[in-house]
């Protein structure tokens, strides 16, 4: 080979090597991304910029949940040299072994990125241990902020911030290991408006692991964007003393507004402070309130499924009178033989049979609904009448969760012919087997939400809005537009009576429910007792008031506690006073209530019946 041939050999393979230099660069700087990152985490650091959580207020405008901050801090393995684990233990407050064991699982996820090492430290105590953190490269802090809860109240209502889990981190890009997302209340229900969007700021960094400032300027940071606010029906005051009424006794206070739906109150007892399950501590006292007998995380007023009793006598009475089986003054005799009542005058009309609460008189209206000879064969014409009955029943809200804002709610049951033949066998759905429907007994169960939304149907005569507790959503005056109006298959005409009934419940001698007239309002209730297989009978009440004007409509279920009138009236007529006039004219009644301790006498009772038993 001469010289001019190897010199174009030669120029061949310089210029072969240089187009696979220039070809690998172009592919590290321009489609392989993730030299760059490597690149960039040499001197430039990412941190996440947390949105503040939107706040919580009561219709006054008063503050239900707020923000405070907290610091997280967050490990870079790969710049960690050198650690004294020991020291980092003691500053921290974090046993040796976590430490080991949390830099083991750093290193498992991300060498380059930073992991969470310890979460939600106070800004005291943060300022604490920031002085000190220069000692340990690869550290830093990270701020965010928590759920803090200035009345302490409306646990179950408001839920609460947890970690979101894997599953939910692969279902919803947003989330990443270690966010925070709401669980229960409104916290969950309205998270995706609460959580905001989260923003990305970079800085520079030291060798010593030092900000040395933006990167760029910021001009490759972006905003976080906070949460939006919700403004809810709440009347923290009328909360306040539900929660105070209910101290040491088991149950609930639901509170509407007729006219619009809006929540005015929502108790579950017993209930918890809501800043039991902030921070650091909240696994602890999970478990604390998880364990306890009394089972202060079950939320009553929207889970618990209980016989309504008495009050399920009023729209038996609407259902009655629309199919025209009975009339307004249609009247019966109190016949014990039939069911079991108290001692009163025979009903002689249908307001007099609400306020007597006359169990036979119920007995024969539900019969005549049930068994209207619309056939000649007694079981296909109870069945015609049972699937009228369960229909009327749904359109009264009944047998179905309501439309309410709130996760997790249950909807109760109003047995049909098909539940029947199911559970007790074919035709079990005779009357004779189904008679204790009639008073609220057998069967059929709703939750405490449902009996304020039957209030509210009576105070409304015939129809009821959604139960919402948002009014509106980042502007206060944008108030919710989209409640839904649903009308009773009973037509109008036929509550005023009914009501009637109600109004001497509570007024007129005979009535059932005295304990709760409030001076100068006029308050229609009915009363209930709902027997109880495992102990003393539990205690109903539902009202609204004033007559003419229902500004309030409300259910009390106070379990074990026996007659409706003795306990719930009284804890319903103290909420609706406070409410309607911002202030308690009884003030014996109200430290009465405040004083009764029924999960004591729940107790001594039944440790009486099961001594009676083994005696």
């Amino acid at each position: 080979m001469n010289f001019d041939e190897r010199k174009y050999v030669l120029i061949t393979a310089v210029v072969f090597i240089c187009i696979v230099f220039i070809l690998r660069l172009f592919w590290i700087q321009v489609v392989d991304t993730s030299w760059t990152a490597r690149a960039a985490d040499i001197s430039e650091r990412k941190i996440t910029v947390f949105p503040s959580r939107g706040l919580i207020y009561d219709r006054d405008g008063e503050l239900l949940v707020a923000n405070t901050p907290v610091y997280d801090i967050m490990v870079v393995p790969r710049e960690v040299k050198d650690l004294d684990t020991l020291g980092l233990s003691r500053l921290l407050n974090v046993p040796l072994d976590q430490v080991r064991e949390r830099l083991r699982k750093a290193r498992e996820y991300s060498i380059w990125k930073p992991s969470e090492f310890e979460r939600q430290i106070t800004s005291g105590q943060y300022a604490a241990i920031s002085v000190h953190l220069y000692k340990y490269p690869g550290f830093y802090g990270q701020s965010r902020t928590l759920r803090t809860y200035p009345p302490h109240l409306g646990a179950h209502m408001l839920g609460y911030l947890s970690e979101v889990n894997a599953s939910k981190v692969e279902q919803d890009p947003y989330y990443k290991p270690g966010d925070v997302i709401g669980v229960g209340g409104l916290e969950s229900f309205y998270e995706k408006d609460l959580r905001g969007k989260r923003g990305v700021k970079y800085v520079v960094v030291d060798v010593h692991n030092n900000v040395q400032g933006p990167f760029k300027n910021g001009q490759f940071d972006t905003l976080a964007y906070a949460g939006k606010n919700l403004y809810t029906s709440i009347d923290i005051r009328m909360q306040a003393l539900g929660e105070q009424l209910m101290r040491n006794k088991k149950g609930s206070i639901v509170a509407l507004d007729p006219r619009t739906g809006e929540v005015l109150a929502l108790v579950s007892s017993p209930t918890y402070d809501p800043e039991l399950l902030v921070g650091r501590v909240r696994n602890t006292n999970y478990r604390k309130l998880q364990q306890d007998s009394l089972t202060p995380l079950f939320d009553r007023a929207l889970q618990a499924q209980y016989p309504p009793g008495s009050i399920f006598k009023l729209p038996q009475a609407a259902i009655a009178l629309q199919e025209g089986v009975i009339n307004l003054n249609t009247g019966f005799a109190c016949n014990t033989a039939l069911v079991g009542c108290h001692s009163h005058p025979n009903a002689r009309t249908v307001e007099e049979a609400v306020q007597m609460s006359c169990n036979p008189y119920f007995y024969h209206v539900f019969k005549r609904v049930i068994e209207q000879g619309k056939t000649n064969d007694r079981f296909t014409d109870a069945a015609l009448g049972m699937a009228e009955w369960k229909t009327y029943m749904e359109s009264f809200g009944f047998g179905h969760p309501l439309a309410l804002d709130l996760p997790a709610v249950k909807g109760g049951s109003i047995p049909g012919t098909a539940y029947y033949n199911k559970v007790y066998g074919d035709r079990a759905w005779a009357f004779s087997n189904i008679y204790s429907l009639s008073i609220g007994q057998g069967e059929v169960l709703v939750v405490p939400m449902q009996m304020a939304n039957l209030a509210a149907i009576f105070a409304n005569r015939g129809y009821y809005y959604d139960p919402h507790v948002v009014r509106a959503i980042g502007n206060p005056d944008s108030l919710n537009t989209h409640v839904a109006r649903h009308e009773t298959l009973v037509d109008d005409k036929w509550f005023p009576p009914i009501v009637e009934g109600m109004r001497r419940v509570v007024n007129e001698p005979g009535g059932t429910a005295r304990r709760a007239r409030i001076p100068g309002i006029t308050v229609c209730g009915k009363t209930g007792t709902a027997q109880n297989p495992h102990g003393k009978d539990h205690a109903v009440f539902i009202a609204f008031a004033p007559l003419d004007d229902p500004r309030i409509a409300i259910a009390v279920y106070v379990e074990n506690s026996g007659f409706g009138g003795t306990w719930a009236a009284p804890i319903a007529s103290l909420c609706m006073e406070q409410y309607l006039t911002d202030s308690i004219s009884r003030p014996e009644l109200l430290q009465q209530m405040l004083d009764a301790d029924l999960i004591a006498t729940e107790g001594n009772y039944k440790k009486f019946v099961s001594k009676r038993r083994r005696q």
